[in-house]
């Protein structure tokens, strides 16, 4: 049995998880509170969250599979991309834990995982993992790619933002309308009572599959502004509309994008990843398009769509594998490609 422990600490979400044999035992996460004040995170403050969460979170992910820590085979830890300082608190912790119980390190990618989260069993019997070669749709906060997935590690970015991520025009624009934050959850909510065709905002023109949304967000800050030249109150009047349209818009660049890299590539395998999977709008069309066009579709549980350490550890499960770990002198990085 290959029982291997993954520690996640990219971002503002502490999170360990222990994976046997490619299922999952346990998927622990804590977030960070202290940010919503800040409207966004803040780096200093993190990490020391991190510090102060990763041991109770790693002790309760073991005591949740039910394993002792003298069972685990390596541990497996984000590397990179993320937050340089909340990185360090997790390459740090897996080095001393490594070293305490004599068991190989693994680095992993944070976006690689994104992806390979599909792979993520709930159970022996599940085989609902997506085929290779398949194409994945990875949205967040930070990213919005389009990966052509050959194998669990070939994989080459098609399309990308050219400047602003999917999930941070979601945030940026929720900001300004005074929503709170995280922006893309409360938008998503909202957008469920609003009507998706009243308002019309623009959307770029950039050749090929790469993606861009700082227009969007200069457009809707326009609207705004001249929207509020009829009276104070026009966000809170119109906000369910807003929110509809405004998600409507971003998932429509999306998914256009991406039926062109169906079409051109011929591939109907198709999968989506990160934090703005978790959107029920863009879910919605993945569903919609599958029909449509003839995809198979392949969306993760909504556990697997945020940081967490599932994801990392199901990675870390196949580079052992491959028998490929990774030195104590080992160092994070704040910036990386897939």
């Amino acid at each position: 049995m290959i029982t291997i422990l993954g520690i996640e600490s990219s971002c503002d979400d502490t999170s360990a998880a222990v994976i046997r044999d490619g299922v999952i035992l346990s998927n622990i996460v804590a977030g960070q509170l202290v940010h919503e004040k800040y409207g966004g995170v803040v780096p200093e403050l993190a990490s020391r969250a991190h510090q102060q969460n990763i041991i109770p979170v790693v002790h309760d992910a073991l005591k949740q599979a039910g394993i002792t820590k003298e069972e685990l085979s390596a541990v497996a830890f984000t590397r990179g991309p993320g937050l340089l300082g909340s990185l360090l608190v997790g390459t740090s912790f897996a080095k001393g834990f490594s070293s305490a119980l004599d068991i190989p390190m693994i680095e992993v990618n944070h976006l690689q995982a994104h992806v390979l989260a599909h792979f993520i069993k709930e159970n022996v019997e599940d085989t609902n993992q997506p085929p290779f070669p398949f194409l994945c749709l990875l949205v967040s906060g930070g990213n919005s790619q389009i990966i052509l997935v050959k194998s669990y590690f070939d994989m080459k970015i098609i399309g990308q933002t050219i400047d602003d991520a999917a999930g941070e025009a979601f945030d940026k624009c929720a900001k300004v309308m005074g929503l709170g934050y995280p922006g893309g959850p409360i938008v998503d909510q909202l957008a469920n009572a609003g009507n998706p065709n009243r308002f019309k905002f623009s959307k770029p023109n950039i050749a090929g599959y790469d993606y861009s949304f700082s227009g969007l967000k200069t457009s809707f800050l326009y609207f705004l502004r001249d929207g509020l030249k009829n009276g104070p109150d026009f966000v809170e009047k119109n906000k369910e509309d807003l929110c509809a349209s405004l998600q409507k818009t971003i998932v429509d660049v999306l998914m256009n994008k991406l039926l062109q890299a169906t079409k051109d590539l011929k591939i109907k395998e198709v999968t989506i990843a990160g934090g703005v999977s978790a959107n029920s709008g863009l879910r919605d069309a993945f569903v919609e398009y599958s029909q449509k066009y003839g995809w198979k579709i392949h969306i993760p549980k909504f556990a697997y769509t945020t940081d967490n350490a599932a994801m990392v550890a199901i990675t870390g499960y196949y580079k052992y594998l491959d028998g490929e770990f990774c030195g104590k002198d080992i160092a994070p990085f704040a910036r990386v490609s897939i």
